[in-house]
């Protein structure tokens, strides 16, 4: 089996995902725009072979790297990078190259614009929060007015949380619209009152979850790409979250794939989407959940999710136990705030309940905190004091 693994060394841990193809016998092939000398040994380890291109955004570069190793080694069987960023690269290298094992150009066009995803929520009965893709002002103007403010507004096609806006009233729309980039196309949604839950996971060919978790951020994306704390933690999956993003899975003909569905659990009852603690649909991502939550779902289910991803590849099959056993949160913490404690009381405190303790690469501090704590609990209780231990503030 070949695989194509685009951009292994980054994110670093990412080079995992290739580790466990390769110690399975697969020929893992990468392909990125971090010279080899500039890649970990972990990486370097992990490939059989890889080429360096000045940037992945040159397509033509790309193409030619395919191109070689096919010529090299054969037929390839997936190309993957479980990065948002380049989905669209690797559904184009699979529809340039005929490689059906994962969606195509055409595919994932429906996977990556909200507003798709809207019309595949009401396939699959799952409420969604009101929506419009604004042509004008006076059109944006006239849906805020309707659904009420605050309203949302970002992107159709975007990732995560980037050029996101909580807009309150008609003079902060007004100038949204006013400076916006006119050649993005924007979503406009009403606000729905709620926390983020996910469903995360792994198929297999028939689209069966082989694995799955859930992550609860108690504070939105769009608070903490504002400056605010990060809090999230994983949990086992609610039943009802588990059967909506199962029929979404069938929806999305999820195959041998990691996935990441985002939904909001309401915090009160809405009119038109639920009562409080209902589900409503947010977005979905055909690729693993981002930053080190594949990590943290290792440490809650003391399992190995890159070897149930790799497996899915290689026998369609998990061979792995999934139980759910910690509570394990993610606390980013924000240089420009004043906090009670510092790193080293948090240290002491909590000694080897700390997972891991680091500073995050400024390219994913906006989403993680510019300094972070993995920490295990094993009860509630425990789960609670840390967060308000770590992020107490100063008066």
């Amino acid at each position: 089996m070949n695989v194509i693994f685009i951009s292994p060394g980054y994110p670093k841990h990412f080079y995992q995902f290739c580790d466990r193809l390769k110690t399975r016998g697969v020929h893992v092939l990468g392909i990125g725009d971090t010279p080899w000398e500039c890649l970990s040994q972990e990486c370097r380890n992990a490939l059989n072979d890889y080429r360096s291109v000045q940037s992945l955004a040159d397509y033509e570069a790309v193409y030619r790297c395919v191109a070689e190793f096919i010529f090299l080694y054969g037929r390839i069987d997936f190309v993957e990078s479980q990065n948002e960023y380049w989905l669209e690269l690797d559904a184009r290298i699979r529809t340039d190259f005929h490689i059906t094992s994962g969606p195509n150009l055409a595919e994932l066009a429906a996977m990556n614009r909200k507003s798709e995803m809207k019309a595949a929520y009401a396939r699959a009965g799952i409420p969604a929060a009101r929506w419009l893709l604004p042509q004008n002002l006076e059109q944006a103007l006239a849906f805020a007015k309707d659904v009420g403010y605050p309203i949302i507004i970002k992107p159709d096609h975007g990732m995560g949380a980037s050029d996101t806006h909580k807009l309150k009233n008609g003079d902060d729309l007004i100038s949204f619209w006013e400076s916006r980039n006119a050649a993005t196309a924007y979503i406009e949604e009403e606000c729905v009152p709620g926390h983020v839950e996910t469903f995360d996971g792994i198929t297999d060919s028939s689209c069966n979850v082989l694995f799955a978790a859930s992550q609860v951020l108690p504070k939105s994306l769009m608070d903490a790409a504002h400056g605010d704390d990060i809090i999230s933690y994983c949990q086992d999956v609610p039943e009802d979250l588990r059967q909506a993003g199962t029929r979404l899975l069938k929806e999305f003909n999820t195959k041998n794939r990691f996935f990441h569905f985002e939904f909001f659990r309401l915090d009160a009852d809405r009119e038109g989407l639920g009562r409080e603690g209902g589900i409503v649909g947010l977005e979905v991502n055909m690729r693993a959940p981002g930053g080190r939550i594949p990590d943290k779902m290792n440490y809650a289910f003391e399992t190995d999710v890159y070897t149930i991803w790799a497996d899915s590849l290689i026998y369609d099959r998990c061979f792995l136990e999934g139980t759910f056993r910690h509570y394990i949160t993610h606390i980013g913490r924000r240089n420009a705030i004043a906090y009670v404690r510092s790193d080293a009381e948090i240290r002491s405190a909590f000694g080897d309940q700390i997972i891991e303790d680091f500073e995050v690469d400024e390219t994913l501090a906006p989403d993680m905190g510019d300094h972070a704590f993995l920490l295990r609990a094993d009860s509630r209780e425990s789960w609670e004091y840390q967060i308000h231990y770590i992020l107490e503030r100063k008066a």
